[in-house]
């Protein structure tokens, strides 16, 4: 049992989860790293711990309702308040024309970005309220907000993630409970391309040819822990970060 302020977040066995779960750590946090590769949440677990911080794996798969209430029970167990719910879980599936687009891609793209998302949000919204200074920070994306060839299903997702995050916001007006969207823009992670392209290396590598310093996961991971540690009366709603490289979706330095 912990009396520390718990975290939780998603999709934390690579990339933003993995580096938001060290960085949370690190600002004293008790961190419930949830995945569905346990191998990989026990691996960073360790890390944590032997770095001075408090964390505990709980593999669960968001797109599955009674994974999602073992997560909430199992985090209600640990008996901290629930301060921080990271929305972190999704990604991209192919890159074909909507006219040549996957029906199994696009569903998977829903079932894991938006429904998922939705499961964790219903799930551990109760104990946010009951803690008296909740935070659900939302991880989108620029995809969420402009649309771009052969990125329809990848957008449409994020686009009802975006307006998911934006309802609660409303909803929750006049609760203790902040709701903030992250939409990072070019992010170079371990796997987010290379799953994007089943696999090929080769055209995951080429979409960050050419750009010197494309943001990575500790960038990202900086503002989480930045938004979840300003003051509770403080709400950042929406904040978009990029790489200096690029200027919009289109537009991007290369050398």
């Amino acid at each position: 049992m912990s009396e520390s302020k718990i975290a939780v977040v998603t999709g934390a066995s690579s990339g933003i989860g993995a580096a938001s779960v060290r960085r949370l750590a690190a600002e004293g946090f008790h961190v419930v790293a949830s995945a569905r590769r346990a191998d990989r949440l026990d691996g960073l677990v360790a890390d944590v711990r032997a770095a001075g911080g408090v964390a505990t794996a709980i593999p669960t798969d968001v797109t599955d309702d009674a994974s999602v209430a073992a997560l909430a029970a199992a985090v209600a167990d640990l008996g901290g308040p629930v301060e921080l719910l990271l929305n972190n879980a999704g990604g991209a599936h192919g890159a074909d024309t909507v006219a040549n687009g996957s029906v199994d891609d696009w569903q998977w793209m829903y079932d894991v970005n938006v429904l998922g998302t939705l499961r964790v949000t219903k799930a551990l919204l109760p104990a946010l309220v009951d803690s008296g200074r909740g935070t659900v920070i939302v991880m989108s994306s620029t995809a969420g907000h402009v649309v771009y060839e052969g990125g329809g299903g990848y957008a449409a997702a994020k686009h009802a993630v975006t307006a998911l995050t934006g309802t609660l916001r409303l909803e929750l007006c006049g609760q203790p409970v902040r709701v903030i969207e992250i939409d990072p823009g070019m992010v170079r992670t371990d796997e987010f391309a290379t799953i994007r392209f089943g696999g090929d290396a080769g055209r995951a590598a080429a979409v960050y040819a050419g750009v010197a310093e494309p943001l990575v996961a500790e960038d990202i991971a900086d503002c989480v822990a930045w938004c979840a540690t300003r003051p509770h009366h403080v709400n950042v709603d929406k904040l978009v970060v990029r790489p200096l490289a690029q200027a919009a979706q289109h537009k991007v330095h290369r050398v």
